[in-house]
């Protein structure tokens, strides 16, 4: 089957398939077309019994940022279903479907971090770019609560054989990371995140290294000595096409140092 080419604005996207979208029997195929989907009309079609104030509060919020929405939607499902929300959703046609059942899963305020992991591990390794974000950015707040605690968590995570369960434990713990707060522990200390780190610097993803180099680019604007050690320590261990990626795209923006950046990364 030929993947579909999605489209680039949310005014260039054809009303068919802004049509399927929203009826939750399309899955986005850009950032453009998952941004403009309707949650009101999605959750319609998701629920068909869905409350009129589920609906409304929907409506209500369409000028709320996407992540707020996307836990608007998460609270509506689950004080209509309770607790069979999320199995209820977590395989549904609909990627922005997919992504309420992450959010489910992280504002459980009951489920410990390790259950909250094990749940959204389908969600983190999804076979859809958009999930795989909404699933990190849904747990973010539960694992900065405790950095130290859930870096040690996922350090099964940076050998699973999945790419993308790998670079999930990578991209949720960055120091700043992206649509998300900051975390402020790995700004003021981020040899914190070094066993992690370690785990990933010779991986031979790129998925992996751009998020490995991007969570230590974070790390070096506010600790930019810390990063420049830490990736003259890989480079002096090892010269592999890895290390040197990433050591290249983490100081992207130390204009200073002319060996970082004696090749721009792509």
């Amino acid at each position: 089957m030929t993947k579909r080419i999605g489209a680039s604005s949310k005014e260039s996207i054809d009303p068919a398939v802004l049509q399927q979208l929203n009826a939750g029997s399309m899955e986005s195929a850009t950032l453009s077309e998952a941004l403009a989907v309707d949650f009101s009309v999605l959750m319609a079609h998701a629920v068909s019994e869905m409350s009129r104030d589920g609906i409304t509060q929907l409506q209500q919020a369409h000028a709320l940022g996407i992540t707020k929405r996307m836990e608007l939607a998460a609270n509506v499902l689950v004080n209509h279903l309770g607790d069979q929300a999320f199995d209820a959703f977590c395989n549904h046609a609909s990627d922005t479907v997919r992504g309420w059942a992450a959010y489910i899963v992280g504002l459980n305020p009951n489920l410990p971090l390790k259950e909250k992991l094990l749940m959204i591990q389908p969600l983190a390794d999804d076979a859809h770019f958009g999930v795989r974000e909404w699933a990190w950015l849904a747990l973010r707040p539960a694992i900065a609560q405790d950095i130290k605690q859930s870096i040690a968590l996922f350090m099964p995570w940076i050998a699973n054989p999945s790419e993308n369960i790998r670079r999930f434990a990578i991209e949720s713990t960055r120091p700043r990371g992206v649509w998300c707060k900051h975390i402020p522990a790995l700004k003021t200390c981020p040899a914190i995140g070094e066993s992690l780190l370690d785990g990933v610097m010779a991986d031979a993803s790129r998925y992996v290294q751009n998020s490995c180099a991007n969570w230590l680019n974070d790390a070096g604007k506010s600790d930019v000595e810390w990063v420049k050690r830490y990736c003259e320590k890989w480079r002096a261990e090892s010269s592999s096409e890895a290390v040197t990626y990433i050591s290249r795209r983490a100081l992207r923006n130390v204009s200073a140092d002319t060996d970082y950046k004696s090749v721009t990364p792509t």
